[in-house]
């Protein structure tokens, strides 16, 4: 079905399932899976390197650093691709392959490594295996993430009373898949095998694949190619504008496994990236805005920052949070032992919990026009990210009689962070459209994502300033490796209260300068 033919699945013709169009709810399972692949094995990651395959603290680290800023940066290319030719359908299913292929090559695990004469021995060649499957995941997450959610608003005609209602829904399915992925995975993966919780969480993206390629009809050609003649378009020989973007993923996917390994150098793209954006945005606001445009481009600038502080706390989640919650943290609830990994899966779990009440509080303030700002939302948002380091801090004064940490304090932790991301995450891709001069509108969505995964790599080095030596892979002195959590969550503390106050104190000349806008 090309564009042209869309007219055939007009909007209220299409099959409904409880109020909604059927196509949602195969949006819904593929995300889900997806999100199921993709929280299962973040929180796997560094325990896997770390107490598998021996990698230093600051080794696993930087891995965890290049993979997660490359997955966030990826999207802004994959959604271009999907924009300019292959349409969002070919995008997602192209991205899925990739994601399945590197979910495979996760479950290969080769020989543990092992100490021998104090040198660490390990297998190299699995290592490599695991370093491009990791490229595999960054590339389809690349071409799935941005496009899935485009071909839901796709459903949806312009006016559509619905929208909002859908999008929740699918949210909800991203969330139910974390939640779910993180209890699973890291339980079988750290329990029984890694091997095992990785290759159930290509299982889980294998099912993603079906569920979208048997309810392709459901889309109704609404996320077709904008131009499929031009896609079909010989390009080589015998070569068309659609394959040549496959067949490009290829060396692409080369250079990415090299990347993964090579933290400084993602390190110094992104931030020089990100330095060449913002110089391009500050000429562009110079020499094309008007005043008014001028000082939104300004609240907007100002805003992304504040993401990058925010997201580098939050992000400690799968990095210094998890070491912390293997190492130091008595993880025995009501006689069973959990896994490190699976305290991950209390931010998706406060996310289906607290998102209701911050939708009614924000309506219920609105109504006695107290709602706050976007800016005082983004302070309190940085600052409940600090209160939860607080948690674990004060946490850290009452160890049990074997030094370790009760695992409510880490619930606590969480709960306030994910507060936090309900303050902050919702209002700001809809700040950056609201904000942003029109011409411009995609280049400050790119920064926006840009911001996001540069955070990434900025939370894991401030992980590193508790990084401890493990030569075994087991920590030898509980008690100095929670001084030295306990330094660097006060240190994240601290930090996060101050960028939160600093926000609210200048909140006011924002609001000035945003001229009206919500």
């Amino acid at each position: 079905m090309n564009s042209q033919s869309t007219a055939l699945g007009n909007h209220q013709t299409q099959p409904q399932f409880f109020g909604h169009p059927v196509g949602l709810y195969v949006c819904f399972l593929t995300e889900m899976w997806e999100r199921f692949s993709f929280y299962g094995m973040k929180y796997l990651l560094l325990l896997y390197l770390t107490k598998y395959h021996l990698f230093s603290d600051a080794g696993g680290l930087d891995v965890l650093g290049s993979y997660a800023g490359l997955v966030y940066a990826m999207p802004v290319i994959g959604g271009m691709l999907a924009d300019r030719y292959l349409g969002m359908r070919k995008a997602v299913t192209f991205g899925a392959i990739l994601l399945c292929l590197g979910h495979l090559g996760l479950a290969y695990e080769g020989f543990q490594a092992y100490v021998e004469n104090d040198v660490v021995v390990q297998d190299t060649g699995a290592i490599q295996v695991f370093y491009f499957s990791l490229a595999l995941i960054i590339m389809g997450v690349g071409f799935l993430k941005p496009n899935i959610s485009t071909i839901v608003g796709q459903l949806y005609g312009k006016d559509d009373a619905r929208r909002d209602s859908g999008f929740t829904i699918f949210y909800m399915g991203i969330n139910t898949g974390s939640f779910i992925a993180t209890l699973l995975v890291t339980y079988i993966g750290e329990k029984f095998g890694w091997g095992w919780g990785f290759g159930l969480a290509g299982i889980g993206m294998v099912l993603g694949l079906i569920v979208f390629l048997a309810g392709q009809k459901y889309l109704y050609g609404y996320a077709e190619p904008n131009d499929p003649v031009r896609l079909k378009q010989k390009v080589f020989a015998f070569v068309d504008r659609e394959w040549l973007i496959y067949l490009a993923t290829i060396p692409a996917l080369f250079v990415v496994w090299q990347l993964v390994q090579y933290n400084p150098i993602v390190h110094s793209a992104l931030l020089g990236l990100s330095f060449l954006v913002l110089a391009g945005v500050i000429w562009f606001m110079v020499t094309q805005c008007n005043k008014e445009e001028r000082d939104r481009m300004l609240v907007l600038i100002i805003l992304t920052f504040s993401t990058v502080v925010f997201w580098a706390l939050f992000e400690q989640s799968a990095s210094s949070m998890t070491l912390f919650a293997d190492r130091v943290m008595d993880r025995t609830v009501f006689g069973f032992e959990t896994t490190a990994g699976q305290y991950g899966a209390l931010n998706p779990l406060f996310i289906i919990t607290l998102a209701p009440i911050f939708a009614w509080l924000w309506v219920a303030l609105s109504k006695r026009k107290l709602e706050p700002s976007t800016p005082v939302k983004f302070a309190l948002g940085i600052m409940q990210a600090g209160l939860g380091f607080g948690a674990l801090v004060i946490g850290a004064q009452f160890p049990n009689e074997a030094g370790l940490v009760s695992a409510g304090w880490m619930v606590l932790a969480y709960m306030l962070h994910t507060m936090g991301e309900l303050c902050l995450s919702p209002v700001g891709l809809s700040a950056v459209t609201k904000l942003a001069v029109h011409k411009v509108v995609g280049v400050m969505m790119g920064a926006w994502f840009l911001a996001t995964a540069y955070s990434e790599l900025l939370a894991t080095q401030l992980a590193k300033l508790a990084a401890i030596e493990t030569p075994s892979g087991e920590v030898a002195d509980v008690g100095a490796a929670l001084a030295a959590y306990t330094e660097l969550f006060t240190f994240l503390c601290y930090f996060g209260i101050a960028a939160g106050i600093f926000m609210l104190v200048i909140s006011p000349l924002l609001k000035k300068r945003m001229h009206g806008i919500q």
